[in-house]
């Protein structure tokens, strides 16, 4: 499967919390590391999920938030997956920053450049990343 999303997760389907339009899917990664996305029903029931199936999960890296994990913050995201500084990539503008997860994957996020610099991001540093559930596309292979 091709697509623009820089995030890409191989998974499985840990738990399905049904709601009353949307449901909750959690998937785990080989690494152990768990994302947490909301979908319709019938996204649930056309993809086919169920607990133990094979899942992917797509988060473009605009959608992803990065922080210290020292640095005291609590949002309401559901996806909160620690890792290091991997590489940096300065532009103009954004920067792309790989992070590896402790899990063993790698995510890509595109914060500002003035962001990166008053971070004081370097490669080796922890750092949190965050994204919510309804940024989080869920596929399967066909």
């Amino acid at each position: 499967m091709l697509t623009s999303a820089r995030n890409e997760f191989s998974g499985k389907v840990s738990q399905i919390r049904p709601g009353a339009v949307n449901d909750e899917i959690e998937l785990t990664l080989a690494g152990g590391d768990r994302i947490v996305a909301v979908i319709t029903q019938e996204s649930t029931k056309s993809l086919g999920l169920a607990i133990g199936s094979d899942a992917i999960a797509l988060v473009k890296a605009p959608w992803v938030i990065l922080s210290s994990p020292n640095a005291g913050v609590k949002l309401s995201t559901r996806n909160r997956l620690e890792g290091s500084v991997k590489a940096i990539k300065p532009g103009a503008v954004n920067t792309e920053v790989e992070v590896a997860l402790k899990g063993g994957e790698t995510l890509a996020a595109i914060i500002t450049q003035e962001s990166a610099n008053s971070m004081g991001l370097a490669e080796g540093k922890p750092v949190v990343a965050f994204f919510k559930a309804s940024h989080v596309i869920v596929g399967v292979k066909a």
